[in-house]
């Protein structure tokens, strides 16, 4: 096996491993886990992420017919009564939904589940969030991971080249910047602007660090290619570069995300980042099923 090649898949696994990681620990990720109802086990998952134009679904597979469940809950970071409703039995499990909420509306909520004199909590404490979004054609949003995959591949790459000395750098870079402009400054804006009605959510219209993040490692890789021919070890600058875009692509996925801002619908909800419109009052009523 030539050594390039064993680079390639080095930088291969390096880039699949960090995709995973600040994927499964992003806020959007489904929340998991096993409790006991009594001597029985209920495996439970929670979705904290929901896209389209309808409510989001909750199931609970649950064997035992003994068990009934209701499901609570009020729009994230709100002073709302929890809006109670009892979860229907399908087969082998106990189901509710969720109503819609606009584009990056959350809810909080959580499921109860009864025995006899037995209860359980889902999740133990607390509560889950769910955001909603709206629909991302699937095309688009498969050629904008496709091409964020393929920068952090070609940043990861580069960054191994530089550490062993290899060449081509400058042309390593230049692949690198143009993935991560495709995929980061041209279709991450179209994927924001479907998914939750705003091009841009980072600084300085918002907190959200999956466009700052996508900037500073864009930023880091312009720097090489400026720099490049004008000092005198490039590859310490381009494995710092890799070493940067390493760092901000493992920063968990949607961190500090686009959230609406329920405050302009009534007044009672403490300071949260907005860079949506105003939506009408009606539309997000906790006890409505959609919005127009």
């Amino acid at each position: 096996m030539s050594k390039n090649l064993i680079v390639w898949i080095l930088a291969f696994l390096i880039t699949a491993a960090s995709a995973w990681y600040q994927r499964v620990t992003g806020p959007t990720y489904p929340l998991s886990g096993t409790e006991f109802l009594g001597s029985r086990s209920i495996h439970y998952r929670l979705e904290r992420s929901h896209g389209g134009d309808s409510g989001a679904p909750v199931a609970i597979i649950v064997p035992d017919t003994s068990v009934s469940g209701t499901l609570e809950w009020r729009r994230f970071g709100t002073d709302d009564a929890w809006t109670s409703v009892g979860l229907r039995r399908e087969g082998d499990g106990l189901l509710g939904g969720l109503p819609l909420q606009p584009p990056a509306g959350r809810l909080q909520y959580r499921v109860t589940l009864h025995r006899s004199s037995d209860s359980l909590s889902i999740p133990p404490e607390g509560a889950a969030v769910i955001r909603f979004k709206g629909d991302v054609p699937a095309a688009v949003l498969a050629v904008h991971i496709l091409l964020m995959f393929a920068a952090m591949l070609f940043s990861t790459r580069t960054g191994l080249s530089a550490f062993s000395g290899g060449e081509n750098i400058g042309k390593l870079s230049a692949l690198t910047i143009g993935l991560m402009t495709a995929g980061g400054l041209v279709l991450g804006p179209v994927v924001q602007k479907y998914a939750f009605g705003a091009y841009w959510t980072g600084w300085p219209l918002g907190t959200d660090l999956t466009d700052n993040k996508t900037v500073a490692a864009l930023a880091a890789w312009i720097t090489v290619a400026l720099v490049q021919k004008r000092v005198r070890r490039p590859n310490l600058w381009a494995l710092a570069a890799a070493v940067v875009t390493l760092a901000v692509f493992m920063i968990p996925h949607s961190l500090f995300g686009s959230e609406l801002d329920y405050r302009g619908l009534n007044g009672r909800t403490p300071p949260s980042v907005s860079v949506l419109a105003p939506v009408n009052p009606d539309e997000c009523a906790p006890d409505r099923g959609r919005h127009g």
